[in-house]
């Protein structure tokens, strides 16, 4: 039986009040209650204090380049589609850096659970602007505030067509833990974009401004599979914001269009040196 002692890793870095301990307790949590073994886990990361997270599970990991996370988790997934790969970064990571990695797997329809530990703030270089900061917010970089609209993952996300798009929040990590295993068990690229508080450099988005603006989707007659409505959804942000499944639809995965895996796995396939032989000849 898998118990949450079997995915304890390192000590952990973050500041006291740091909504990723929420996110880790959550992941970790999801796996459990799942009954997946850390040996049937891979957790990739990027850069920043989200990237550290992997740091602090017992399973698979990988501590990937600035903004990288999701081609190492697409390459694992690859090679072996029965892990069980999910992404972690922040939203600078994920949408700063990663940004052109985020579209085209989602394009692509990856089957691995990108989770983004958004905080709206770029929280290990000491609180420069995000991607996600609000327009005007105030930060060392942006003194006389934010100039450039913040981008809206969860628009883009459902734009591109992704088929699982859902929001969570740190602050309720029971409704976080039942987002995460809907997305593992979904068959596509999975993004869940968790609300996050910095409360060391974002002084704006804090615990007591997150509660008092979010609600839950599940509490609602909301129908996620509605692209429109999601659409819709997207774009609530400010007096109320919306947490949950988002948007959620089918369409083949990535793997399952890849012949060479139709068989099995590429890491149980025999491996034959002399296949390239002809590949050199054409090239000679």
């Amino acid at each position: 039986m898998v118990t949450i002692k079997d995915y304890e890793g390192g000590v952990t870095a973050w500041c006291p009040g740091c909504g990723n301990f929420s996110i880790l307790l959550a992941l970790k949590r999801a796996l459990v209650e799942q009954n997946i073994e850390p040996y049937q886990v891979l957790v990739v990361s990027g850069i920043g204090q989200a990237g550290k997270l992997p740091h602090y599970m017992k399973c698979n990991t990988l501590n990937a380049l600035h903004g990288r996370d999701i081609p190492e988790a697409i390459g694992a997934k690859i090679a072996n589609h029965e892990l069980n790969v999910i992404a972690v970064g922040g939203d600078g990571d994920g949408y700063g850096e990663g940004g052109n990695h985020f579209m085209h797997a989602i394009l692509k329809n990856v089957d691995i659970t990108y989770v983004v530990h958004d905080n709206q703030i770029y929280g290990l270089t000491k609180g420069q602007a995000s991607p996600t900061s609000d327009k005007g917010f105030v930060t060392k970089t942006t003194p006389e505030g934010v100039i450039s609209l913040p981008i809206n993952p969860i628009a883009l996300a459902i734009s591109l067509g992704a088929t699982f798009v859902s929001r969570g929040f740190a602050g309720e990590v029971d409704h976080l833990v039942e987002l995460m295993k809907k997305a593992m068990q979904h068959k596509g690229f999975a993004l869940i974009d968790v609300l996050q508080p910095c409360v060391t450099f974002n002084r704006l988005n804090t615990w007591e401004w997150y509660r008092k603006r979010v609600y839950k989707l599940e509490d609602t007659d909301y129908n996620p599979t509605n692209r429109l409505a999601a659409f819709q959804k997207a774009l609530e942000w400010g007096d109320k914001i919306p947490i949950g499944v988002i948007y959620r639809s089918d369409r083949l995965t990535f793997e399952e269009q890849l012949s060479a895996l139709k068989e099995k796995s590429l890491v149980k396939q025999k491996i034959d040196p002399m296949a390239c032989e002809k590949l050199l000849d054409d090239l000679i």
